[in-house]
């Protein structure tokens, strides 16, 4: 069985919402210990279509950069990624901890080709840390309404934004919040879960860095 870590936030817009399995819509003691790879090899057919559908987006928006080979390797792991944390509450980590050095490899490599690629790869450097240490501290200070397996992803996505500019960083980041804000508060007026149920946030993560990606790439 991969390694992995829980992916959660509270679907109580206090952010106080509990962890424990009884607790998350679809969660259980198994999803826990179930192998991540599970998920993807059930329905290997949309995992390939909603990789396909994101690499088009990215090769559109990004077009025939260097930095283009970067961010598809995130789209590839942001979908098996988003599946899995769907599935079973997790990030894995054999998925989310190699990304660090493979997303740095790839856009150092890009930035002799880009313009003003040293000055992005220091900002990409330092969106990383900032957006970790953001998330890190959100869970030290709330620790039941994120998992960790957020706070290890979060300093991909801010790793990739942060080498599109501040304005990316900023876009991607707000994203992410409103987009699981939204949803939760939809589950919560139509009745779908309690107030301290909680959802996986990843895929919000992933979806709100997608949205920063497309708009300032």
């Amino acid at each position: 069985m991969g390694g992995g870590s829980d992916s959660e936030v509270s679907a109580d817009t206090s952010g106080a919402g509990e962890t424990s399995a009884a607790d998350r819509p679809g969660a259980s003691a198994w999803s826990l210990r179930a192998d991540w790879t599970e998920p993807v090899r059930r329905s290997p057919v949309r995992v390939l279509l909603a990789g396909a559908a994101v690499l088009a987006l990215l090769s559109w928006r990004i077009g025939l950069r260097a930095d283009l080979v970067a961010f598809a390797y995130l789209g590839c792991v942001g979908v098996v990624l988003g599946v899995v944390d769907v599935a079973l509450r997790r990030l894995p980590d054999p998925l989310t901890l190699p990304s660090y050095p493979i997303g740095m490899v790839l856009l150092s490599a890009a930035a002799p080709s880009t313009t003003d690629g040293g000055g992005r790869f220091i900002d990409a450097l330092i969106g990383l840390g900032v957006l970790w240490g953001l998330f890190f501290l959100q869970w030290v200070v709330v620790p039941r309404a994120l998992g960790f397996g957020d706070v290890k992803l979060s300093g991909v996505l801010g790793l990739y934004l942060g080498w599109l500019g501040f304005d990316a960083w900023t876009l991607g980041v707000l994203a992410m919040f409103v987009l699981g804000g939204l949803y939760s508060i939809g589950l919560i007026v139509f009745r779908r879960v309690g107030r301290k149920a909680t959802i996986p946030f990843g895929p919000f993560m992933l979806l709100g860095a997608l949205v920063g990606v497309l708009v300032h790439a």
